[in-house]
């Protein structure tokens, strides 16, 4: 599904965000991206889909090498790959339903995005991802109305209406409470499996990530410091990636609370 080989970063101020990283993420599988800040766990989300060029190396999607397409190509390519923020990214003036319409603006031409007239099967199935978001009665909503999760699981569905074959997620939780994060990172999970996707989750709360994904990549100065299932984040490992710190505390915190993540709340 998705191949990195060799993927490098540098800056014009020779700051080295990536160096040379290898990384293979299969269909269907959903992986936390962990590290510190200033590790360049953003830097490779956005080196994926080219809204930061890499320096070097290539990114694989499929059968599809990235890295050197033109911008038309890569425009079609991007169809391909969900990109959900941070800061979920939302035209705020707009309706819940014309903000996850949004996502079509790949795939529909300049005049029917310009005058929002998408096709009725894009209406559709918007308001299918809405209802499995348990948003469908906000769909007529201004989204400068909805809380935090609420604009995150519009985020999502905008994600999800492109049809990807591959979710790039940016910090989903860090702007929730920890009941929302949850619920959140449930629901990505979910579909994921729902749709057979790919997805890479770049978080930092590393409880979080323990209970609901089954790989965990750290990334220390730019490098892979741990690859593997989130079983293998101990102490030591830990420490390895973020500095020394009382990690007994944290694995013991997802001990205790730890959910399956069909649950519902």
């Amino acid at each position: 599904m998705l191949r990195l080989e060799g993927l490098t970063k540098t800056y014009r101020t020779g700051d080295q965000a990536l160096k040379a990283i290898d990384l293979s993420v299969p269909p269907g599988q959903v992986m936390a991206l962990i590290g510190p800040s200033g590790a360049g766990k953003s830097t490779l989300i956005r080196c994926i889909n080219r809204l930061v060029e890499p320096t070097a190396g290539k990114v694989w999607l499929g059968d599809t090498e990235l890295t050197h397409l033109s911008a038309r190509a890569l425009r079609r390519a991007r169809r391909e790959m969900g990109m959900i923020f941070q800061e979920y990214a939302l035209v705020e003036r707009l309706t819940v339903m014309e903000n996850v319409l949004s996502g079509r603006l790949g795939y529909v031409g300049f005049w029917r995005s310009f005058t929002r007239r998408f096709p009725q099967t894009d209406v559709d199935e918007a308001f299918r991802l809405l209802d499995r978001v348990g948003l469908l009665a906000m769909a007529d909503k201004r989204a400068d109305e909805l809380s935090g999760g609420q604009r995150q699981r519009v985020g999502i569905c905008r994600a999800l209406i492109q049809n990807p074959k591959l979710l790039l997620v940016d910090e989903p939780t860090a702007s929730l409470d920890p009941k929302t994060s949850r619920q959140i990172m449930r629901l990505i999970c979910e579909l994921c499996s729902e749709r057979g996707l790919a997805a890479i989750i770049n978080i930092h709360d590393v409880a979080l990530a323990q209970m609901f994904v089954s790989r965990v990549v750290g990334l220390r100065l730019g490098e892979i410091a741990f690859d593997g299932a989130p079983t293998g984040l101990t102490p030591e490992v830990l420490t390895s990636i973020y500095g020394e710190e009382d990690w007994e505390a944290t694995i013991q915190k997802v001990e205790d609370d730890e959910e399956p993540a069909e649950a519902a709340e």
